[in-house]
């Protein structure tokens, strides 16, 4: 995080209001967490991730990169990406290298001020490597990054998603939203049954007997 936010040791691992100081960006950029108007931001990055699915559908690359980077600087969709991993995800509360999360109203709203202003030559922090149990006995290595790292990452995802969901196979189903394996079976399922009977002939049933 050097020269873009300052961060103050804390023995409990948790973030205060003092942790992320916006270094790059007018302080009136900082809301008032609780008031955000949350179904109103989420339509408004709705709509914006409709118009890159759009421009990329119709092969317009110029204004998928125009949007995209008006993704990247809004509040809106700084706002919903840092709700997500701070509030929405499973992980929200396991820490990265650094042994930082978010959890208070106050840290947050400075961490999307951040998100929406921070220094394009921001590079990301190692994760933390963890281990957790597979059925089978054996380990699954996992790597969590920090938090701002996660922020940054679900913003700059609403950017390049509708992008690419608009390039995809319409049967293609791995890593993509709202799709799983269960979907792909039910494709499969679905195609096999419509699927004609492959013709026998006579002499091969002959055979057969």
């Amino acid at each position: 995080m050097e020269n873009v936010m300052t961060a103050t040791a804390e023995p409990t691992g948790k973030l205060d209001a003092s942790t992320f100081v916006v270094a790059n960006g007018p302080e009136g950029l900082v809301c008032e967490w609780g008031s955000v108007d949350w179904p109103r931001v989420e339509e408004q990055v709705r709509r914006l991730r409709y118009r890159i699915f759009t421009a990329s559908r119709d092969g317009d690359l110029k204004k998928v990169r125009s949007l995209q980077k008006l993704m990247l600087r809004s509040q809106a969709a700084a706002l919903v990406a840092v709700r997500r991993v701070t509030e929405l995800n499973a992980g929200r509360e396991t820490a990265g290298i650094d042994g930082k999360t978010v959890l208070l109203a106050s840290a947050k709203a400075e961490l999307a001020a951040w998100v929406q202003t921070r220094s394009s030559s921001w590079t990301a922090r190692p994760v933390k490597r963890v281990f957790i149990p597979k059925a089978n006995g054996k380990q699954r290595p996992l790597g969590i990054p920090v938090i701002a790292d996660r922020a940054v990452q679900a913003a700059v995802l609403n950017a390049l998603e509708p992008e690419w969901e608009a390039r995809f196979e319409p049967r293609s189903f791995g890593f993509r939203p709202g799709r799983g394996c269960h979907d792909a079976i039910e494709t499969i399922f679905t195609v096999a049954r419509l699927r004609p009977p492959r013709a026998v002939s006579s002499a091969g049933r002959a055979g057969d007997s």
